[in-house]
């Protein structure tokens, strides 16, 4: 897939495109402002800070206890990852109302209910989404966000929330801020099933790269440092010593330093095309993603037809 951004252009200046973002409107345009921020502006900020993302719902007991249930999460970790990020990733370059993207979401829909997955915690998910990125740039970014790129952010999964038939979405994103944390300080809590899921994907997020080119132990290090002391609590993980966490943290504005420096990107980000998506070498059909609890739907004989008829 090819991520399209109309009426973005790419000119040599490492800030121009953030001012002609600034120039769109985040009420109409929030898909094109936020495909270009997950795809040409923070596109390794935000993959990371998604995958952290997973860890904070692990720490929610009825979260992390239903993934574990499943099995899904812990035996078929790597599939798991990859049918996550590419069914997101297909609604983001394909838009809303694309036959793609509404097959995206209708695959999504099904999968969650099949479950029993209270409102509250599918909110809370959603809050994730929103708000682990926009903290992670606002510390390890390039740049930071400016306000039409977060209002963007917000609105853009308020959408996708409503197609999810979500209810009571926030309604900016300091709402969605808010929320999140309100949720973690009365919810989070430490549960074996969590913990099983947790380790699961963190022995997955070590074997991606750049990860994978240094020790495992320091690199599960690196990872834990990474995360906040309520969030290791919940977790039952010990807390890296402070030399460490502050070495990560420098790690990553380094990072940040070299990154604003380098030319402007022009190649878009595909999560299908990088290293980390390793359980489709010969394609797939978003149709057939995720779980199938009973029974693949799907005609395996026709592929590709609208998903609305």
């Amino acid at each position: 897939m090819r991520i399209t951004t109309p009426g973005i252009r790419v000119r040599p200046d490492r800030y121009d495109r953030r001012d002609e973002l600034a120039a769109l409107d985040p009420a109409t345009e929030y898909v094109e402002i936020y495909r270009a921020l997950s795809g040409l502006e923070f596109p390794w900020d935000i993959q990371q800070a998604l995958s952290m993302a997973l860890f904070r719902t692990y720490a929610v007991p009825s979260i992390g206890r239903l993934l574990a249930g499943t099995g899904e999460f812990t035996e078929r970790t790597q599939k798991r990852y990859d049918d996550t990020g590419l069914i997101l990733e297909t609604v983001l370059t394909n838009g809303f109302e694309h036959a793609e993207g509404r097959a995206a979401i209708r695959r999504m829909n099904q999968i969650h209910r099949s479950y029993d997955i209270s409102n509250d915690d599918l909110r809370y998910v959603l809050c994730t989404f929103v708000v682990v990125p926009l903290r992670w740039v606002q510390r390890w970014g390039w740049r930071r966000h400016t306000e039409v790129e977060k209002v963007a952010t917000a609105n853009y999964y308020r959408e996708l929330g409503r197609r999810m038939g979500i209810r009571d979405v926030p309604g900016t994103w300091q709402d969605f801020e808010a929320l999140l944390d309100a949720y973690e300080a009365e919810h989070f809590g430490y549960d074996p099933g969590g913990r099983a899921v947790a380790d699961a994907t963190l022995d997955l997020a070590i074997t991606f790269p750049p990860n994978d080119r240094v020790p495992t132990a320091l690199s599960r290090t690196f990872l834990l440092a990474l995360l906040d002391e309520p969030l290791l609590d919940a977790l039952g993980y010990p807390c890296p010593p402070a030399p460490v966490r502050v070495a990560a943290d420098a790690a990553l504005r380094a990072r940040a330093a070299v990154v604003r420096r380098m030319p402007v990107r022009t190649e878009p980000f595909s999560l299908e095309r990088s290293p980390s998506i390793r359980s489709y070498p010969d394609g797939y059909d978003v149709r057939e993603l995720g779980t199938f609890p009973a029974g693949c739907p799907v005609s395996h004989e026709v592929r590709g037809a609208d998903p609305a008829r």
